[in-house]
Formats: structure tokens, sequence, C-alpha cells
């Protein structure tokens, strides 16, 4: 019998990622990319580790995604982030075809909607708010430490 996992199950192992970003002092985001119920990219912020400003979870996650598939396109596959993804991210995504994008906390400053869902390819459907507490707590300890 299939186990159907919930969106909280896998926001959790994206915000294990966005811990393991934390520990390593990078800004705590972390993704994870699911295909029929299985996780099959995990990933999270490297910029600082690889010098590499587009080194987000969320493009980490996709290459690994393609990689794992055989496929640049992953219209089958949500996408679970612990932050809203920057346009960079959004643009990258649309390029995948991603059919699901679900995130935690809105980013208010860099994030995607302050240009609109059109970003996104027209059929990837998008969720908010997963979890958005505790995704929020780890961004905002993060920036206070640094304080």
């Amino acid at each position: 019998m299939l186990t159907v996992f919930s969106d909280n199950h896998f926001m959790k192992q994206a915000l294990l990622e966005a811990q393991k970003a934390y520990e390593a002092d990078e800004i705590p985001v972390g993704a994870v990319v699911v295909c029929r119920n299985k996780v099959i990219a995990r990933a999270h912020n490297q910029t600082e580790l690889l010098n590499d400003v587009t080194a987000h979870a969320e493009m980490l996650a996709l290459t690994a995604a393609a990689n794992a598939l055989g496929s640049k396109y992953l219209d089958e596959c949500t996408l679970y982030v612990t932050l809203e993804p920057c346009t960079m991210c959004a643009g990258g995504l649309a390029w995948a075809q991603l059919g699901r994008l679900v995130y935690g906390a809105s980013d208010d400053k860099r994030g995607f909607m302050r240009f609109g869902k059109s970003i996104l390819h027209p059929k990837t459907n998008v969720e908010f708010g997963i979890m958005m507490e505790e995704c929020s707590k780890l961004m905002t300890q993060f920036f206070k430490d640094k304080r």
C-alpha cells in the first residue's frame, strides 16, 4: 500500500536542509523536490561555500532533480522550499516547467511574487504558507545572530 505524505511532511524535509545551511553559516533556505510521493533531490543554500551567487537551494535542487530523472522538465514534480523563491530561482522553475511549488515563508524584499506569478510556467501550481512560522523562525534567528 502506498503511503501518501502531506505537504507538512515534505516541508519538514526542506527545513532539515535549511538547518544544514544555518549550521554552515549560509542563509538558511532548504529545498526538496518530490516526484510521485518520493524525494528525488535535496539541497540548501551554498553561496558562501561555493562562492557562487547562483547556488541557491532551489537552483541546486533543480539540477539534482533533473539529473535524477534524466530530464530537464520537472512537470510532474513539486518543489518544497522554506522561503519564497527569488526571481532568478523563479525563472529556473519556469524553464524546468515545474508542476507545483510549495513555499513556507514569504520574502517581501526579494521574492518573485513582487512581480507576480506570471514569472513561473503557466501550468505551475503555487501554494504558500506551509509551516510558515517554523520557516520564518529559522531565518529570523539567523539574521539576529548576525547582528
